[in-house]
């Protein structure tokens, strides 16, 4: 059995790591941008960027030497002049034919690229231009860095590094290191025009990595190992932290609904085998499809509205003893009522049919016996299936349940999280929430020998 349990577990390292590279890529990549989700599409290039490096957003996806930068956005021309537009001498030049939308300098000064950020002073740039000009053409791409104004000086600036750009009738691509100057100080980069105009199609700007595994994968995984699961952006308190005060009010809403709801479907299931095709049978089958029938939100208004409203029997809203729980408990287990009953039945009776119950009867054992002492048993395998599986959800709460009485646990912090759409506790939730239900499977196949004699752990 270890040996199969070890075997089990090394198998779902691989399962786990799906998991987690699933939600990396779904909350990473899929979603866009998160600082533009969370902060709004009117946040500050600066307050985007910090919440990059914060969260590790501003890096390679998975690996890479190189990454985008907030800094200069990469740019075609097609559209319009971008952040180019409005400075003094540039040109904007529509689309013509197969030509693309470009911007021109002319000649006889020169022009700064208008970074949104100051470049860091402690790492390289890689600047990428596709460009085109005339022959005779006398140009260069400057980089500088420079030192900022003293009591009694001015400002200055000194060359760092300038690559010529050479005259082509045909878009040529050529990369500007853009490495930093003096220590403290950003470095810049202009163009120096003389003699006929430069015609620009592309831009683009990189940030170096100190390694190419400094990416947003391996950062994610860093957070998974420390248990960081981040920090609320609309609380500004750890997720972590958050977790662990919502999971008890979670946990003592879903465990009662839990328990009571198996014990009363089983025990239903059981009466209706036992009374089979008679009257009572019939009125559980035409109330469990009456309650399937009901949409949960339904029990909802008209519980929290008849009982705790109208009639006063139960609080209607809050957290403050169990009295405000009875009510959340009682729908939860009511709503879910039918379709275990339906199910349970179902396991029950398909058991009654075996062979093993035809020689339990034929042999004079009472319908009772049977039925409680073996086919019960029997039927534990889907049963546990059905259970076993249902456990990490408890974790998760329940949303409606707790969004509607006011119960602080996770489902409440869950749907305030996608009201908010803070990213980070949503990421948390579906993280653990698959985590656990990875573990459950295994849970499910350890439990099938406890009850079947007959499961081998092979």
């Amino acid at each position: 059995m270890l040996r199969y349990i070890l075997r089990r577990v090394l198998q779902m390292i691989p399962t786990v790591l799906g998991v987690i590279l699933v939600t990396f890529i779904l909350f990473n990549v899929v979603g866009g941008s998160q600082a533009r989700v969370v902060l709004g599409e009117h946040a500050s290039t600066r307050t985007l960027e910090e919440y990059d490096e914060v969260r590790g957003f501003n890096r390679p996806l998975l690996f890479g030497w190189w990454t985008t930068t907030r800094a200069l956005e990469d740019s075609g021309f097609d559209g319009g002049a971008g952040v180019w537009k409005g400075m003094e001498g540039v040109l904007y030049r529509l689309p013509e034919g197969s030509l693309p939308g470009r911007i021109g300098l002319p000649p006889g000064r020169s022009y700064s690229v208008p970074f949104a950020l100051p470049l860091r002073d402690d790492t390289d740039y890689r600047f990428t231009l596709v460009y085109r000009t005339a022959p005779g053409s006398e140009s260069a791409a400057v980089v500088s860095s420079g030192s900022p104004p003293g009591p009694d000086e001015p400002a200055t600036t000194s060359e760092v590094h300038r690559v010529a750009l050479a005259a082509t009738h045909q878009w040529k691509t050529v990369h500007v290191p853009v490495v930093p100057g003096a220590p403290g100080f950003s470095p810049s980069l202009h163009f120096e025009v003389e003699k006929t105009d430069i015609e620009i199609r592309e831009v683009r700007l990189r940030r170096k990595m100190p390694s190419p595994f400094h990416s947003q994968f391996i950062f994610y995984l860093g957070q998974i190992a420390r248990l960081d699961f981040g920090e609320s952006s609309s609380t500004n308190q750890k997720v972590s932290h958050m977790l662990r005060e919502g999971i008890v009010p979670s946990l003592t809403l879903t465990v009662p609904i839990f328990v009571v709801g198996l014990v009363v479907a089983v025990s239903l299931s059981l009466v209706c085998a036992f009374f089979r095709n008679r009257f009572i049978d019939r009125f559980f089958v035409v109330l469990s499809v009456g309650l399937m029938s009901i949409n949960y939100l339904i029990f909802i208004i008209v519980g929290q509205y008849l009982l705790a409203f109208k009639w006063e029997w139960f609080p209607v809203w809050g957290y403050e003893s169990w009295r405000y729980l009875l009510l959340p408990v009682v729908i939860g287990v009511v709503s879910g009522l039918g379709a275990n009953v339906r199910f349970y039945r179902t396991v029950v009776l398909d058991e009654m049919y075996r062979d093993y119950v035809r020689t339990a009867f034929a042999k004079g054992v009472s319908k009772r016996s049977v039925l409680f002492r073996h086919v019960l048993k029997n039927a534990m395998v889907p049963i546990l299936t059905n259970v076993v599986i249902a456990i990490p959800f408890l974790y998760t709460g329940s949303l409606l349940l707790e969004s509607f009485f006011g119960i602080p646990g996770l489902g409440y912090l869950a749907i305030n999280a996608i009201h908010s759409a803070d990213i980070d506790v949503i990421r948390a939730i579906v993280l653990i929430g698959s985590i656990l239900f990875v573990v459950a499977n295994l849970i499910t196949d350890l439990s099938y020998a406890v009850v079947d004699p007959r499961v081998k752990f092979q």
